[in-house]
């Protein structure tokens, strides 16, 4: 059967209202359900009521006009009663209310409001009870009586609207009950009722003060003495009532906060300062809300950013320590989610955190999350130095002193690695026997990441790095195949850091057998990237020996450095790493001969005079300067490179034009490194080395290299000498990053 619903809206009388500049307009709904003919099935009737208020109002008003905008806006007068519209307002704008009937009304308003709250305290007892909760949802009269006595009058009493909500804060515990709390639009009153009462706060707090300095001008005035002390009690009462109203407000808000949605809303009407004001008060019970609201809104970065723009963590930062237990583990756990933010880090250590939460290592309770709370601060070079004021490396020390090999925790560990890695914390941590329990401890138990520690340790050059001769040995003894690669690498990064001058490399290199080891991972996949350029730094290390840097040439390490070269020519650090083993070779006279006539590692030194990297171009000059110093065929070669390099803008203006007179250049003119192809049968001999004579028919015009001649061992044929310009740079080496 088809049915259709009919809804008649009925224009009932008009009246004023009985204390308030107010047309009061009653009206009828009838709701019908018609049949499938059209036929009246159904129907149901109900009155209602309409305050209109017009608090402009006034001796000077135009009565006719606000009558016509009265009618105009309110569709349930008809535009025939205008006149009476207009004549209920003439009585409204000549009524007046005697002192007596002031007095009677206020009187009659606060019987109101204690009936109402008595009322309201009943339904209150129900609803505290969840079982009467789905019976109380159905009384729709009831709720909607509330809903609108809180919206229309929680101004007039602070403990009305306490237990108003404090109702729908029931309904709020249950999900299932928010779409009834939504329905009367309850959050968004509370947001209402939480910013007015901050703004009651600050008149209340304003006053205080200004009764206070009063006295305290004049403290032997016995009459301010009394104004100051009445204030006080005034606002020490009203801040009481005015802490519950907030507290049931803040708790419904947080309960309806779960879905995303009514978040944003929250976000979108400024939740975030509204809760950080609130941190102001001294109020635990209150805080511990406050706090647990911000702790669960931090999780999303747009709330995460609106806390770094008040003060946030200075408001946190007076929370710590403080008595109440959850208050504290609460305040530390947002501070955690907080301390993910670079520049809320900096405000922490700004408003003086580290020391206090250095403090609470010692707390059993809440170390774990001060500890990760430090590895977040300390993740930041700005801040590593600033530990050394405080006693957490002595902390931390005692604890790996304290824990079992397999009981120490991840966080403390990473704490001191990362601190580690400051030359005066470094220093903190070898005090005593610290290094010895430290190497002890990591040798073992075979601890990476004890053993990481003792490699940042190692790094500083100064009065700890002496302290590691003793455990030179030790060391060198784990760089074998059959360990643990992970183990390897922070073993050899620590030796490799060892630059100590009275150490016999040499002697340390044949007692354990490492050159074989060294050479083998120089092989491109013979092993993680990390490990092998720890090799190569270590090559870089024990090179500084003139001993051991022969030894290290007659076993063809240059070869191998220049292969990985080739394979590794878009890593910026294996480049530099790579020519900074040729800077320490060429100090020394045997391994200068063997770089210089035996390989050709000069000509990629002077590939790469001109790569995009700074510290690659320094250490390459630096290398060259005394290639060219000990040479001169070479030194002429370098000097042509650096002076063609110079000019470079003529150079190119001069190869386009001969562009576009003959054909394309072989290859461009850039600082690109291109691919290799160095062998044999290319543009080196087969055993990999490259004589200046080489270089003997080119002959420097202008700054640039013209061959006089065909190239050698057919690089390029089939092309004429004059039209090809060698750029030097471009001849030998790759691609930079």
């Amino acid at each position: 059967c088809q049915t259709d619903k009919a809804l008649k809206v009925t224009a009932g009388s008009l009246d004023v209202h009985p204390t308030e500049k107010a047309l009061v307009v009653h009206y009828e709904v009838e709701a019908s359900i018609l049949g499938e003919g059209g036929g009246h099935m159904l129907g149901e009737r109900k009155e209602g009521q309409k305050i209109i208020r017009v608090k402009s109002l006034s001796p000077s008003t135009d009565v006719g006009a606000l009558a016509k905008k009265v009618v105009e806006e309110c569709k349930l007068i008809p535009s025939s009663r205008l006149p009476q519209v207009e004549q209920l307002l003439y009585y409204l704008q000549n009524r007046k209310s005697s002192p007596v009937e002031g007095k009677i009304s206020n009187s009659l308003q606060m019987c109101l409001c204690s009936f109402l709250s008595l009322g309201s305290a009943l339904i209150l007892q129900l609803a505290r009870n969840p079982d009467n909760l789905e019976e109380l949802l159905h009384n729709e009269a009831a709720l909607g009586a509330l809903a609108r006595v809180l919206r229309e009058d929680w101004k007039q009493s602070v403990e009305l609207a306490t237990i108003i909500i404090y109702i729908f804060f029931c309904f709020s515990s249950f999900s299932q009950f928010h779409g009834v709390v939504s329905h009367y639009k309850i959050g968004a009153l509370c947001m209402s009722v939480v910013e007015h009462e901050l703004k009651r706060h600050d008149v209340w707090r304003e006053e205080l003060r200004k009764k206070t300095k009063a006295y305290i001008l004049s403290p032997e005035n016995g009459s301010l003495r009394r104004d100051q002390d009445k204030a006080l009690r005034k606002y020490q009462g009203l801040l009481a009532k005015q802490e519950q109203l907030l507290r049931v407000s803040l708790y419904l808000l947080l309960n309806l906060a779960e879905d995303t949605r009514t978040e944003l809303k929250m976000r979108n009407k400024n939740i975030v300062g509204l809760l950080v004001k609130v941190l102001e008060r001294d109020d635990e019970e209150l805080l511990v809300l406050v706090v647990s609201f911000l702790k669960k809104l931090s999780i999303f970065l747009e709330n995460k950013n609106d806390m770094a723009e008040v003060d946030t963590v200075e408001q946190l930062a007076r929370l710590v320590p403080c008595d109440h237990e959850d208050l504290l583990n609460l305040t530390l756990r947002l501070l955690l989610n907080l301390s993910f933010d670079s520049g809320l880090r900096a405000k922490m250590v700004e408003v003086g955190l580290l020391p206090k939460l250095t403090a609470l290592l010692g707390d059993e309770n809440n170390r774990q999350v001060a500890m990760r709370i430090l590895y977040h601060i300390s993740i930041d070079d700005r801040f590593k130095g600033m530990f050394v004021y405080t006693d957490c490396i002595p902390q931390l020390m005692q604890m790996l002193y304290e824990h079992s090999e397999e009981d120490v925790e991840a966080e403390i560990i990473s704490i001191c690695i990362n601190l580690a890695a400051n030359k005066r914390n470094a220093q903190l941590m070898c005090e005593g026997n610290g290094l010895k329990m430290l190497m002890k401890r990591a040798l073992k138990m075979k601890d990476c990441l004890l053993m990481k520690m003792i490699r940042n340790i190692s790094q500083h050059d100064g009065p700890t790095k002496p302290l590691f001769i003793d455990y030179v040995g030790d060391l060198a003894a784990e760089i074998r195949a059959e360990e643990e690669e992970v183990w390897v690498l922070e073993c050899l990064g620590t030796l490799a850091n060892l630059t100590i001058p009275d150490l016999d490399w040499e002697l340390v290199l044949k007692e354990y057998n490492l050159v074989p080891y060294l050479k083998d991972r120089l092989k491109p996949g013979s092993a993680e990237d990390d490990l092998i350029l720890e090799v190569v730094i270590m090559i870089g290390t024990v090179s500084m020996d003139d001993a051991c840097a022969a030894m290290l040439a007659k076993s063809g390490i240059i070869p191998a450095l220049i292969e990985l070269l080739n394979a590794q020519q878009e890593d910026d650090e294996f480049v530099c790493q790579i020519v900074y083993v040729f800077y320490q070779m060429v100090f020394h006279q045997a391994t200068r001969d063997v770089i210089i006539k035996d390989t050709q590692a000069p000509a990629y030194l002077i590939d790469l005079m001109h790569d995009k990297n700074a510290e690659i171009r320094k250490v390459c000059d630096n290398t060259l300067d005394i290639i060219a110093e000990y040479d001169d065929e070479w030194g002429r070669k370098i000097q042509s490179e650096k002076f063609r390099f110079h000019n470079n803008q003529w150079l190119d203006m001069v190869e386009s034009r001969q562009a576009d007179e003959a054909e394309p250049y072989l290859y461009d003119n850039d600082n690109d490194r291109t691919d290799l192809f160095y062998s044999a049968d290319g543009i080196t001999p087969a055993d990999g080395s490259v004589s200046p004579d080489f270089f003997s028919d080119l002959q420097p015009q202008n700054g640039d290299m013209h061959h006089t001649g065909g190239y050698k061992h057919g690089l390029v044929t089939g092309q004429k000498a004059s039209k090809q310009h060698i750029i030097l740079s471009n001849l030998f080496l790759p691609n930079t990053k």
